[in-house]
């Protein structure tokens, strides 16, 4: 049994990934900056991952600068449009990360401007519009998927209005990379990825700049990254992180198909075991491994205790915010109640779990249901 459901939150290391970076650190482990032949090699081999990245992106590879991970990314960016846009505003939305949200706190402080989000979890279209006609607008950001609810955000059509605006447009997809086709995203001026949410290593991600020679620096020191990032890079994790993206992209069609039904079929079963479950944002179109729902009665902290005796981990939402206000920011944007937030989990599935394991969460559920109950 796999009773591991907080795949949102973090992934386990797939073996092609886990090949990939034995090898480079046995093969490559030389310093890309170095003058030597070897240091030569993996450069060149690092560059070979970053036009591998491009091309699963859809964009050049000179706009990607390897990071620690989709944190950093948002927080470099951030922080350097904030100082070079000083007079200039932000469109955001009430359902993003924490890391989106803080560090675009931190850098535009009262110049951040929350759009409308639907009942349904999507951002209000039609409210970035007429927004998108105040001037001037340093950035619009949202997130391609939400993390907690998983509602898949129309990041397309406000591409298309940023576009005709001429507001450039960033989103944090770190969420659906991984688990659907990330073709399209480098149409979009800046992206934010994660490797450890699709089968990478932790510590490595990556921001996509709007063109290869905008100048905005992360960190100072070395030229590496073409001086907008320094420090030696670590080119294992890049390869092990493009190669987990590599290996799950030509089967993610068929997977989404199989866990969608899977999910369906375990929303079925939690219903039956456990009568009135309220799933949060349930007829929207939404990630194929997410459920975000509301139990019937209980705090959830001691589900999430008594389900872990059990072998399973679930979440009470965004790991990054289990530690503040778990997932009530998001929550409250969708109009939950401060009971709903008290009883809300999070069960997010991966790429290899079988019917068997979510039945087996639904069972495991109606036994805690009837323990707290006593």
């Amino acid at each position: 049994m796999n009773g591991y459901f907080d795949y949102n939150a973090t992934t386990p290391l797939l073996p092609v990934a886990q090949e990939a970076w034995i090898e480079a650190s046995a093969k490559h482990w030389h310093n890309a900056s170095g003058l030597y032949r070897e240091g030569g090699f993996t450069r060149r081999k690092l560059e070979e991952a970053r036009e591998r990245l491009g091309e699963r992106l859809g964009c050049e590879p000179e706009r990607i600068v390897f990071t620690s991970g989709a944190t950093e990314s948002n927080n470099a960016l951030f922080h350097s449009l904030g100082l070079s846009h000083a007079d200039s505003t932000v469109l955001s939305s009430a359902i993003e990360h924490p890391s989106v949200r803080e560090p675009l706190q931190a850098a535009f402080a009262q110049r951040t401007e929350l759009l409308s989000t639907h009942s349904s979890g999507c951002v209000d279209l039609d409210d970035l519009a007429e927004k998108l006609k105040k001037a001037p607008r340093a950035l619009v950001t949202t997130m391609a998927a939400n993390n907690e609810c998983g509602v898949l955000q129309p990041w397309r059509e406000m591409l298309a209005l940023c576009r005709n605006a001429g507001v450039p447009f960033h989103t944090d997809a770190s969420q659906w990379i991984g688990k659907l086709s990330a073709q399209e995203l480098g149409e979009c001026d800046y992206i934010t990825g994660s490797g450890h949410k699709f089968g990478g290593p932790k510590g490595i991600g990556f921001l996509v700049m709007k063109n290869e020679n905008e100048a905005l620096r992360f960190m100072r020191g070395g030229p590496q990254e073409e001086g907008r990032r320094a420090g030696t890079e670590n080119y294992p994790s890049v390869e092990a992180m493009v190669t987990a993206l590599e290996g799950l992209t030509p089967q993610l069609s068929g997977i989404a198909s199989t866990q969608s039904s899977y999910r369906q079929q375990f929303i079925a079963a939690l219903r039956e075991q456990l009568g009135a479950v309220r799933v949060i944002a349930e007829e929207s179109e939404r990630l194929w491994n997410t459920v975000m729902f509301v139990t019937p009665r209980h705090d959830n902290r001691k589900w999430l205790a008594r389900l872990s005796q059990r072998g399973f981990q679930v979440s009470n939402g965004s790991a990054c915010s289990a530690l503040k206000d778990g997932s009530s920011t998001v929550l409250a944007a969708l109009g939950a109640s401060p009971d709903d937030m008290r009883q809300v989990l999070r069960v997010s599935s991966g790429w290899s779990t079988e019917l068997s394991d979510w039945l087996a969460l639904a069972q495991a559920m109606k036994q805690v249901l009837n323990e707290l109950d006593q």
